[in-house]
């Protein structure tokens, strides 16, 4: 990935009440070295991050990446991160990335160990090409998550929830769904509810009815998702969150993985078995993605 622009943000307390944070930013060469050896978010993945599309550039959703970057952050222990001085790093970052797509990455680490605050940065790049996989779809394979449905609840120190830059996992699972001659997987619980993608949302179409997994599994709840659900109930259609049994994959009409970056990807197989891809559907639902969204 060809970095365009990083900066490192002092992160301001959250009562800050300063009309302007530049003097808080400092632009870094991205291809520098800029982290302490002791920075826990390398060595044990000890932090949080948001993903941001830009379409030129227009940083998408910058409200609702923020909070969620609050809610990990509190489920975390960390800072809370100070929302008026991230949006302006994140339109400091989007004006540094010109026309077509890009990705701001938001990252907020516990710091150098025994340090004696968090570190934060911002960084912007070229987003990858996906236009393939928006007309022609993903292959997916159902992976097993390791828990029941009940035990984010249970124990909520696994952060099951949280944007965590602990991804070993989720790249762990891809791997497994390459392996297996799928482009991506889907994960499901112990007990047989479907959860989400590695680094997607899924949705599912059943006649005039989007559905998604209700977010009490330890779901990270997709920014995308929200948008194109409020986007879906506008053109008439309804919208559900539900707890969905392994077995209702094979019956949907049709289902998408979305996320932030690239957006709706048509699933056109599930272990194997053929679903139908609605390419005109899914091209206007990118037509509503690629614009404008605050």
């Amino acid at each position: 990935m060809a970095w365009r622009f990083a900066l490192m943000i002092d992160p301001a307390a959250p009562g800050d009440p300063r009309g302007s944070f530049a003097e808080t930013f400092t632009v870094i060469d991205p291809a520098a070295p800029a982290l302490s050896v002791g920075e826990l978010s390398t060595q044990r993945g000890d932090g949080i991050f948001e993903s941001i599309g830009v379409v030129d550039g227009h940083p998408q959703e910058v409200t609702a990446h923020l909070e969620r970057l609050v809610h990990s952050a509190r489920l975390c222990d960390l800072p809370e991160p100070h929302v008026a001085q991230w949006r302006e790093a994140v339109a400091a970052a989007a004006a540094a990335c010109g026309p077509g797509e890009s990705v701001v990455k938001l990252i907020l680490s516990r710091g150098v160990e025994h340090g004696p605050a968090p570190t934060a940065w911002v960084t912007a790049a070229p987003a990858a090409d996906f236009a393939a996989v928006r007309e022609h779809g993903v292959r997916v394979v159902t992976l097993d998550r390791g828990y029941a449905l009940d035990v984010p609840a249970r124990a909520p120190w696994l952060l099951l929830g949280a944007k965590t830059l602990s991804y070993a996992v989720n790249m762990a699972a891809l791997r497994e769904a390459k392996r297996r001659g799928a482009d991506d997987a889907i994960f499901t619980t112990s007990d047989g509810y479907v959860l989400e993608a590695p680094t997607a949302s899924l949705i599912l179409r059943r006649g005039d009815t989007f559905v998604t997994p209700a977010p009490n599994g330890g779901i990270l709840h997709g920014t995308t998702q929200l948008s194109l659900f409020a986007h879906l109930e506008e053109q008439g259609y309804a919208t559900a969150y539900a707890t969905i049994p392994v077995s209702d994959l094979a019956t949907a009409d049709a289902a998408w993985l979305v996320s932030s970056v690239r957006l709706a990807a048509p699933i056109a197989a599930i272990d194997g078995a053929g679903l139908a891809v609605d390419r005109a559907f899914t091209a206007s639902v990118n037509r509503y993605l690629l614009s404008p969204r605050d």
